[in-house]
């Protein structure tokens, strides 16, 4: 034999043997090991598909959360400024009901002066009326006696007859 058949051989035998390695390895390769990294991958891309999931629903949650936050300013100030105008108007109204009570007062108070004043001046007079009749009486009982006092009465009779004759029966 060819001395150079068992190094030929031996060559041989490494490169089968490599061969069938490099087989065996494809072999455990396919047979397990990438189907452990791509259900390894599957699980990833799936954790990671449930985290942009949840991700895009709190961002929209977010997103819409702001939209009724800023929806919410707007409204505060909307009812701000209608609280504001609504003090003014309120406030201008209670003015205006304050002032009218006033004048009105100030009328009334006016008219019950003039009133108070008119009062006065009757129970004047009356008073002064009083006194004068008080007066003239004293005074006419002590100048007048039964016969002036009968000479008067028919006076004012006649006068009173002369007036008005048709009006009057005087019967004796």
């Amino acid at each position: 034999m060819n001395p150079n058949f068992y190094v030929q051989a031996a060559s041989w035998s490494q490169i089968i043997a490599s061969v069938l390695f490099i087989g065996v390895l494809a072999w455990i390769w396919s047979k397990y090991i990438q189907p452990a990294i791509l259900a390894a991958q599957e699980r990833a891309n799936k954790i990671i598909a449930e985290a942009e999931r949840h991700r895009d629903e709190a961002k929209a949650t977010l997103d819409l959360l702001q939209s009724e936050a800023e929806g919410a300013r707007r409204d505060a100030e909307l009812i701000k400024q209608r609280a504001v105008e609504q003090g003014r108007r309120e406030h201008a109204a209670t003015i205006a009901e304050a002032r009218e009570a006033g004048e009105r007062a100030l009328k009334g108070a006016a008219g019950e002066f003039d009133r108070a004043i008119a009062a006065a001046k009757r129970q004047l007079r009356f008073e002064m009326l009083e006194k004068a009749l008080d007066r003239a009486r004293d005074e006419a009982t002590r100048r007048i006696d039964a016969s002036a006092d009968a000479r008067l009465v028919e006076n004012f009779v006649t006068s009173m007859e002369r007036s008005a004759p048709d009006r009057f029966e005087v019967t004796p």
